[in-house]
């Protein structure tokens, strides 16, 4: 495998290159920035609403119908990819999204595809108290069994996320959370532009590629930082599992989805987000964004 950190992004020769997901806001945002750097041409989306992105067929890229829920769709969606990008599904249950992945892994086997690229997590990992880890982990897997040759995106966690995760923190002074631990909050934004230069780097990339922010501050770092933002007192405080689920049901939060950000803050505290790596920087040629970017933003 290759050293992620020792490969230097080259510009690719004419290719198809295939995106699923295109209509969403990670892999919407990685067409833009291909746009960048292949013509137009050389790309694809495949989408489950062709309706949706008529913005793309306006600039000449080929758009496709294709939904992991219809498995006769994707072949012909996947047709002639030298490099596929998989979106992960959009999917709660976890048995459900591995069977979609796996069917969409199975179909670009039966197509021909060059390459596949997953947009994995940097948390991916069976047993993890986080739902989505586990999915990733999964999928992985299923990527290494394939046969053909792939990469996974293990994005950090999304920072734009900490708008809702740290709570109403503008109002009240405090973030209160379940568990706290180091977090490499990555911009989503920075996430889908080095998607773009490792599909136009021609398979330079194999294997994992951890794209995360250059640090990872937990929780009562956060506060602090938003005290010398804000010029007041910003406290960070850690409740009761059961008392932070219960306040959460009590604010009109549906139950599971209160558990599943349950499983976030149990692996925060486990250490399972506090890994950083300097690819993401490499790979953008500058400071990717931080979590302070995003405490300094208003919120909404």
């Amino acid at each position: 495998m290759k050293s992620e950190s020792s490969i230097s992004p080259q510009i690719l020769e004419s290719t198809m290159l295939v995106i699923t997901g295109a209509t969403g806001a990670l892999n919407g945002a990685t067409v833009e920035h291909l746009l960048e750097r292949v013509p137009a041409r050389d790309i694809a989306v495949t989408v489950r609403d062709v309706a949706k992105a008529e913005r793309f067929a306006q600039r000449g890229i080929q758009v496709r119908h294709g939904d992991y829920a219809d498995p006769a769709s994707l072949p012909r969606a996947f047709a002639g990819a030298d490099q596929l990008l998989l979106v992960s599904a959009n999917e709660p249950d976890s048995d459900k999204a591995v069977a979609l992945h796996r069917t969409a892994v199975e179909a670009a086997v039966t197509a021909g595809v060059g390459r596949l690229l997953y947009t994995s997590h940097q948390a991916a990992a069976l047993g993890s108290p986080f739902g989505p880890a586990h999915v990733h982990a999964t999928t992985e897997h299923l990527l290494a069994d394939s046969g053909l040759p792939w990469t996974a995106l293990r994005n950090g966690f999304y920072a734009h996320s900490l708008n809702w995760l740290t709570g109403p923190w503008r109002e009240t002074g405090v973030i209160t959370v379940p568990g706290d631990g180091p977090v490499s909050w990555t911009s989503r934004e920075d996430a889908a532009e080095a998607a773009a230069v490792i599909l136009a780097s021609g398979g330079a990339y194999d294997g994992p590629a951890t794209l995360t922010a250059s640090t990872a501050p937990t929780f009562e770092e956060l506060a602090e930082t938003a005290s010398e933002l804000t010029g007041n007192t910003v406290k960070s405080v850690v409740v009761d599992e059961d008392e932070w689920l219960a306040s959460q049901v009590a604010h009109g939060m549906d139950e599971r989805m209160a558990g599943f950000l349950l499983g976030f803050y149990r692996n925060a505290r486990q250490g399972g987000f506090a890994g950083t790596d300097p690819l993401l920087g490499t790979l953008l040629g500058r400071e990717p964004r931080t979590a302070r970017d995003v405490l300094s933003q208003p919120a909404g």
